[in-house]
């Protein structure tokens, strides 16, 4: 699609919070928030000519590689959110960009992402073929606290659960969705710390891509003041995801 005549380089997407989207409290889930966060990078991407239509021409698409998440309060049932998103980067194979949630004008929710082209024949990263000089760029203006970072994996980790990777784990680049193996490791979380909101902050970091029939492992660690959890999912001898949750 061509560039949008409404484009701008900051975009702001109003989304109602649906009752699929909550947990039996009534609150977002952690996984649908960062749906919503990569819903509207997707539509700010559509608008300004670089969706996953447009690259696919080329046989490419944005697929995410690290992501911190940093929130003070979950929407609920039938709020209006306001996510706001820009780019601090933009050069080559790699793209930073920001988001932010409001609810009536308070900030909830930052978020830091980080996204590299991917040739979906190849199966590797290489550079956007399409022009992207029209964005501008925010270096100075992030959306969180603290950048993402690369997660340490505790070599005591324990395993926690086995899991195969179906069909319904798949996106539309045929592999497994990023939201994903957050949902196959907050699975493991107990209940009430979810249910209670106990997340300050999570980070992610997706290091190998997982496909139909993959066989995988999950493992989990805590640090000694029970303020983090890790966890990470190994296929083989190799890890393909580190998850890192900050407690309140």
């Amino acid at each position: 699609m061509p560039i949008s005549p409404n484009f701008t380089s900051v975009l702001s997407k109003d989304w109602e919070i649906n009752f699929t989207q909550c947990t039996p409290t009534g609150y977002l889930k952690y996984t649908d928030l960062c749906n919503l966060l990569q819903l509207t990078a997707a539509a700010h991407s559509e608008v300004g000519g670089i969706s996953f239509t447009d690259m696919q021409e080329f046989d490419q698409a944005w697929v995410l590689s690290r992501m911190r998440v940093e929130i003070k309060a979950l929407p609920k049932w039938q709020d209006i959110v306001t996510v706001k998103t820009w780019i601090n980067s933009l050069e080559n194979s790699r793209s930073v960009r920001a988001l932010e949630m409001y609810v009536n004008g308070e900030k909830i929710v930052g978020s830091e992402t980080f996204w590299a082209v991917f040739n979906t024949k190849a199966r590797r990263p290489e550079a956007l073929a399409l022009p992207f000089e029209h964005f501008e760029l925010y270096p100075e203006n992030r959306a969180t606290e603290e950048g993402f970072s690369k997660i340490n994996i505790n070599p005591e980790k324990e395993s926690v659960f086995e899991k195969t990777v179906y069909l319904s784990d798949l996106d539309i680049v045929n592999h497994a969705n990023n939201v994903k193996y957050l949902e196959w490791c907050l699975d493991h979380v107990n209940p009430k710390k979810i249910l209670k909101q106990e997340v300050k902050s999570f980070e992610m970091n997706f290091l190998k891509e997982l496909s139909l029939n993959d066989k995988v492992i999950i493992h989990e660690s805590d640090n000694e003041e029970q303020t983090e959890t890790t966890f990470s999912i190994t296929k083989g001898e190799k890890t393909c995801f580190a998850l890192e949750l900050h407690w309140k």
